[in-house]
C-alpha cells in the first residue's frame, strides 16, 4: 500500500474536495524492486476468478452478435460463414490485450524510477479510491480519464497497481503496435489495440464492441478510455467521442447488466513533458512517429524537473441514475438482443449529454497550480504591447488578486497560503524557466528562447517568419498552461463579453448576446447543450457574488470594482474573437474555389503570418491550427460554409459571403449587425 501520510500542503480551498496523499513519498524511502514483486490480490467484481486470454477470446468469438455479424457478412460477401469467422478471429488477435502479471512487475519497478526522477510527487486523493474499490466490487467499471499525456495511461495502471486494484484493460490506438517490443509489452499491460477510424467495415466494428461488452458484462476488469478520443494539445478539453461510451453503455440499456458505473478522473500536470512538441504541432509542424527509437531518444526529459501530478477519482456517475426518467428502456425488447441497431434520436441525445457532463465532472476537478494564474496574466501583458515585460512585485499582486477571484468562482486551485505569495510565484516562475526570463527586477515571456530550432543560425540570417514562429512556439506553450483553467472563468467571460457587445444594459440584450457567443463556441469549449440559460444565471450569480456586478429583473449594471474584474474576464476570451474574426475575414477575402478543408489550415496560417507581420494581428496564439480548426467547425455547423457534395468539386468549401461577414461584424461588436444576427441564429 502506498504511504498513508496525508499530502500536507493542503490548500483550504482542497477542503471542499478530498484530500491528497503523495505516493511517491514512500517510493523514496523503501525498495522498488519490494513494491513491484509485492503480494498483488485485487478485488475483482463479484469476486470473480479472472479468466485467460484465450478464454475471453472464445467468448467473444462464440457471442450470439457476432455469430449473426459473421452469418450477414458471409452472405454480403458471398463467402462462407468459416471465412469470415477466420477473419475475425485475425482481428481479434491484432486487438486484444494479454495481460502477464509479470510484465505488470517490469513496469512497476521503471515507473518507479523514471517517476522519481521527473516528479517531486504524484499526488492522489485517496476517498476516490476507496470509492473506486467499492464499486469495482459491485459493478462492471469504465475509468475515463483526462488526455494530456502519454504518461496518462501509464499513470492510471501505476496508481491501481499501487492501491492494489483491478488492472484497467486500455483502448490504445494503433500507432502504438508501431513501437516494436514497448507495443507488445503495453498489451501485455492491458492495452488493446483499436484502429482510428473504422469506415463501414460491419465485422470490425461487431468485434471491437462485443470485446468490450464481453469485458464488461462479465466485470472481467476495468475498461479504460479517454472520452476525448485524443491528447488534447491545448489543455483544453476536447468534444467528447461517443462511440465508445455507447458500447459501455449498451449492457445497462439491454438489461444484461443492473448498472455500469463511469468513474471520470482528472491528471493535473504542473508541467507537460510534451508542451514544446504540443506548440510546434499546432503551428503544422507534424507529430512524430511512435516508435521504440524515439522513446529512447527522449531520455533526456529525465534530466528535467517536471514538478508535481494531481490525480483526482472523481465520484462513480451511475448509468442506471443517469438513464432514469430519459431512457425507456422497453424499446430494446422489441428485438432480439443480438441484432445490432443504431441508437435512434434518444439514446444518442442521453450519450452525448452523458458525455458532456462527465468531461465536465474532469474539468471541475482539475487541480490548478500557480503557473495557471501567471501565464494567464504575462499572456494578456505580452499581447497589451508590455515589450518590457510587468515588474515582479506587480505580478504577484495580480496573481494574488486572480488567487483569491478564482477561489470565488470555485477553482480547484493548489496554492499553499502558509507560503508567502513572492515565494509561491518565485518558485512556480524557476519551475517554468524555459518559458519565462526576470531581468532587472521585471518578467516576461522568454521569446527569444522560442529561436532554439535555429540554434547555430546567425541572427540576421534568420527571417522575420522565422522568428515569429519560433515565438509562438513559447506562446502557445503558455497558453497551454492559460488553458488548464479556462473553465472556471468561461462563463463569467461569456458575460463580460456579452455585456461589452450587447446593444444595452438590459439583462435580455445580454443574454441574446451571451447566447450568440455561447453558440459560436461551442466547439471551442465544453459547454454543455441546451444548458444556456442555466450557464447564463450560473455566471451572473458568480459576478453578483465577487461584488463585479449588480443585477435587477431589468438591468445589468457594472460595479466601480467590477471594471477590473470584467476587464480581465474580457482579455481572456479577447485572443478567440480576434481569431474567429479572422478566419470569417480569410475566407471572404482569400478564399480560393475548390479549397478543402484539409488545404483551408495551412492557407489561413499564411494569411495570419502576414497580417500578425504588419502588426494588424496582436495574439500570436492565432496561428494555432486548434483555433482555426473549431472556427471552421462552428461555421460549418452554422451553415455559413457547407462542403460541396459530389462532382469535380466534392469536399470544397462553399462560403455563405454575406453571413460570415455578418458574424465577423458580430464578433467584433458591430451592434446593428449583431442584433439582427441574433434573431436569426
Amino acid at each position: 500500500m502506498a504511504s498513508k501520510a496525508v499530502y500536507l500542503h493542503r490548500d483550504p480551498m482542497l477542503k471542499k474536495r478530498d484530500d491528497f496523499e503523495d505516493i511517491l513519498e514512500e517510493r523514496r524511502n523503501s525498495s522498488d524492486l519490494r513494491y513491484a514483486l509485492r503480494c498483488y490480490t485485487p478485488v475483482l467484481y463479484k469476486e470473480m476468478t479472472p479468466c485467460t486470454a484465450s478464454e475471453l477470446k472464445s467468448m467473444v468469438l462464440q457471442s450470439d452478435q457476432l455469430q449473426y455479424v459473421i452469418s450477414q457478412v458471409s452472405k454480403e460477401k458471398g463467402t462462407t460463414a468459416d471465412e469470415v469467422q477466420t477473419e475475425a478471429s485475425a482481428i481479434l488477435d491484432e486487438m486484444a490485450h494479454r495481460l502477464q502479471l509479470s510484465t505488470i512487475r517490469f513496469f512497476a519497478y521503471m515507473l518507479c524510477k523514471i517517476f522519481k526522477t521527473l516528479f517531486r510527487s504524484i499526488c492522489v486523493n485517496e476517498e476516490g479510491i476507496q470509492r473506486l474499490q467499492q464499486v469495482i466490487h459491485e459493478h462492471p467499471v469504465v475509468l475515463l480519464p483526462s488526455h494530456r499525456s502519454y504518461l496518462d495511461f501509464l499513470l492510471m495502471s501505476y496508481i491501481l497497481y499501487t492501491y492494489d486494484l483491478a488492472l484497467p484493460v486500455i483502448a490504445a490506438g494503433m500507432d502504438f503496435m508501431g513501437m516494436k517490443v514497448v507495443g507488445e509489452m503495453l498489451r501485455m499491460s492491458g492495452a488493446f489495440f483499436i484502429r482510428r477510424s473504422f469506415g463501414g467495415d460491419k465485422l470490425y466494428w461487431a468485434v471491437f464492441s462485443e470485446y468490450v461488452k464481453t469485458l464488461l458484462k462479465n466485470g472481467l476488469a476495468p475498461v479504460e478510455f479517454f472520452l476525448e478520443g485524443t491528447r488534447s494539445r491545448t489543455s483544453k478539453s476536447l468534444t467528447p467521442k461517443l462511440g465508445l461510451l455507447n458500447i459501455a453503455m449498451e449492457p445497462f440499456l439491454k438489461g444484461e447488466v443492473f448498472d455500469v458505473s463511469l468513474v471520470p478522473v482528472s491528471i493535473s500536470y504542473e508541467r507537460i513533458l510534451e508542451e514544446a512538441l504540443y506548440a510546434r504541432e499546432l503551428l503544422g509542424v507534424p507529430k512524430p512517429k511512435e516508435s521504440t527509437s524515439g522513446l529512447f531518444k527522449a531520455r533526456k526529459v529525465l534530466s528535467e524537473d517536471y514538478g508535481s501530478i494531481h490525480i483526482y477519482f472523481g465520484q462513480p456517475v451511475s448509468v442506471r441514475s443517469l438513464a432514469e426518467g430519459r431512457v425507456n428502456r422497453c424499446q430494446f425488447n422489441l428485438i432480439p438482443r443480438h441484432i445490432p441497431r443504431r441508437p435512434g434520436e434518444e439514446i444518442s441525445s442521453f450519450v452525448n449529454d452523458s458525455a458532456y457532463r462527465l468531461v465536465r465532472a474532469q474539468e471541475e476537478n482539475m487541480v490548478l497550480k500557480p503557473w495557471v494564474l501567471l501565464a494567464s496574466l504575462l499572456l494578456q501583458n505580452q499581447a497589451a504591447g508590455q515589450k518590457q515585460g510587468m515588474p515582479l512585485e506587480e505580478l504577484i499582486e495580480q496573481a494574488v488578486w486572480l488567487r483569491d477571484l478564482s477561489r470565488q468562482y470555485g477553482a480547484f486551485l493548489h496554492w499553499p497560503d502558509h507560503v508567502p505569495p513572492s515565494e509561491v510565484v518565485s518558485s512556480s516562475l524557476s519551475l517554468h524557466r524555459g518559458l519565462v526570463r526576470i531581468s532587472e527586477g521585471k518578467v516576461q515571456l522568454a521569446l527569444e528562447q522560442g529561436g532554439r530550432a535555429g540554434a547555430g543560425t546567425p541572427h540576421s540570417a534568420v527571417t522575420p517568419e522565422e522568428e515569429l514562429l519560433s515565438q509562438a512556439v513559447v506562446i502557445l506553450s503558455c497558453t497551454s498552461y492559460r488553458n488548464q483553467g479556462l473553465h472556471v472563468f468561461l462563463r463569467p467571460a461569456l458575460v463580460a463579453s456579452a455585456i461589452h457587445t450587447a446593444t444595452s444594459n438590459r439583462k435580455q440584450e445580454v443574454f441574446n448576446s451571451f447566447t450568440f457567443l455561447r453558440n459560436m463556441f461551442s466547439n471551442e469549449f465544453i459547454l454543455c447543450p441546451g444548458a444556456a440559460v442555466q450557464d447564463f444565471e450560473e455566471a451572473c450569480y458568480l459576478l453578483v457574488k465577487s461584488g463585479d456586478l449588480q443585477i435587477n429583473q431589468q438591468e445589468i449594471l457594472v460595479t466601480e470594482r467590477g471594471h477590473r474584474t470584467l476587464a480581465f474576464l474580457t482579455s481572456i476570451l479577447d485572443p478567440f474573437l480576434q481569431g474567429y474574426q479572422v478566419v470569417c475575414r480569410f475566407l471572404c477575402e482569400e478564399m480560393t474555389e475548390g479549397l478543402t478543408e484539409k488545404q483551408f489550415v495551412p492557407a489561413v496560417r499564411r494569411f495570419i503570418i502576414k497580417h500578425l507581420l504588419t502588426g494588424r494581428l496582436r495574439y500570436a496564439e492565432l496561428l494555432s491550427s486548434d483555433l482555426q480548426k473549431n472556427a471552421l467547425a462552428a461555421l460549418l455547423r452554422l451553415g455559413a460554409v457547407r462542403k460541396q457534395k459530389g462532382g469535380k468539386e466534392e469536399g470544397s468549401l462553399k462560403v455563405n459571403t454575406v453571413m460570415v461577414n455578418s458574424l465577423e461584424d458580430t464578433l467584433g461588436g458591430n451592434l446593428p449587425t449583431q442584433k439582427a444576427l441574433v434573431a436569426r441564429l
